[in-house]
């Protein structure tokens, strides 16, 4: 096969790998009760499809060729292991599905049936979310790392702890009954939100892996809303998401450039999306028990009226947003209050919320130094604007908003 063809195959191999990786490791997890294993098997089966895809060609099915070449490899690892006795009824399921059958739908996604088996109540709840994304959704531990605000490594050794309890614990990946879903529920919204947070990152710029993520998260919100559609806080959910993917349009300029929410023409935003999301919400909001989703949908909603009437009422937002923090006192709701406190009571105002929040907790947070950068620029404190300014460009990631601040410092 010549450059081009080698090339256009090692894209489609990254394609498939992206799309099906959370899918496979659910799949084989399934059986043999062991994510790591399950891991590592389809990363071996991803390096064979880099040696036989290009000498072969692309098979019809890609995702049923890395599960077939994923469970041979589970299979040699456990010979290898010599604990075929210890481990034969596994050995034998696997034997019997090395077929490409289609993978089973019992559950409306085996994605989303790993996603409740990583919220069991033995493991850890400090690490359901980290361990989904990785487990289910295939992120590594340095993305995982940057939404928590720790180092790699660290969140490295933490997802390896979680996962040898899994197998050690003999934790069984099985469908929870139907009572111990609603339990498990909080953790896998907060996975399928952290997923959309990541990609939606990602999104402001070219990398189709943040839009890709982005979309999945959406995707396993519609699902879970099948499999569970009296839960509010489901369709808050989504309504928060749909709400955000209707500006995407809007985020950059035909040049790249980063334009901020505030400057955004709100004319390129999507209706039909918006229109989707306030059905979602108002559904959600007539069961009567507005938990943390609901209200951060609802300050979205406030925002799509700019679509309609021109103008964003702050008040009302600073209102939910009131609301959302004696819920969920978390660092980017503060924040965000306080950002939305200095839209509606002045830069002052806004400042007195920042400063109630511990510098320590704040120092590595990006959104944080850049309110504080624009509601000192607001008072005119030009010489402590520029010191937030250039930790807030120090703290970015994405190119075009660190050139997009650095323009508002000068």
């Amino acid at each position: 096969m010549n450059g081009s063809g080698q090339e256009s195959t090692h894209r489609t191999i990254e394609r498939v790998a992206r799309e099906s990786y959370g899918r496979l490791v659910a799949y084989l997890s399934s059986h043999t009760r062991d994510v790591a294993s399950a891991e590592d098997a389809l990363s071996n089966a991803l390096v064979a499809a880099l040696t036989a895809w290009p000498r072969d060609g692309v098979p019809q099915n890609p995702e049923a060729w890395l599960l077939t070449s994923a469970r041979h490899s589970l299979i040699d690892l456990m010979r290898h292991q010599k604990v075929a006795v210890a481990s034969e009824p596994t050995l034998l399921l696997l034997k019997e599905s090395v077929t490409e059958a289609p993978m089973s739908t019992e559950f409306p996604d085996e994605r989303l049936k790993l996603l409740f088996v990583c919220a069991h109540p033995a493991i850890d709840p400090a690490m359901h979310t980290p361990l989904m994304l990785q487990t289910v959704l295939g992120l590594d531990a340095v993305r995982i790392a940057h939404a928590f605000l720790v180092s790699p490594t660290t969140m490295g050794q933490r997802l390896v702890r979680a996962k040898t309890k899994i197998r050690d614990g003999g934790i069984r990946f099985e469908v929870p009954q139907e009572r111990e879903l609603p339990l498990r529920l909080d953790a896998v919204l907060e996975a399928i939100y952290a997923a959309f947070g990541i990609g939606w990152d990602d999104m402001a710029g070219v990398d189709q892996r943040g839009r890709d993520l982005a979309e999945e998260a959406i995707w396993l919100a519609r699902v879970l809303l099948e499999l569970m559609p009296g839960e509010a806080e489901v369709r808050g959910l989504l309504a928060l998401m749909l709400h955000c993917e209707a500006r995407r349009p809007a985020r950059r300029g035909p040049d790249g450039r980063y334009v901020p929410f505030s400057e955004q023409d709100s004319q390129q935003w999507s209706l039909p999306l918006i229109e989707e999301a306030e059905g979602h919400l108002a559904e959600a909001s007539s069961r009567g028990c507005a938990g943390r989703f609901q209200l951060e949908a609802a300050i979205q909603s406030v925002h799509a009226e700019r679509a309609r009437g021109g103008r964003t009422e702050w008040t009302a937002i600073v209102l939910f947003y009131r609301q959302l923090i004696r819920i969920c006192p978390t660092l980017g709701t503060r924040t965000g209050y306080a950002a939305a406190v200095g839209e509606a009571n002045g830069p002052e105002a806004g400042l007195v919320v920042l400063d109630g929040i511990d510098p320590e907790d704040a120092s590595a947070y990006q959104p944080y130094w850049a309110v504080r950068a624009h509601l000192l620029q607001r008072l005119g404190k030009t010489s402590e604007a520029a010191d937030a300014f250039d930790r807030a460009i120090g703290l970015a990631e994405d190119p075009a908003v660190r050139q997009f601040l650095l323009q508002r410092r000068g």
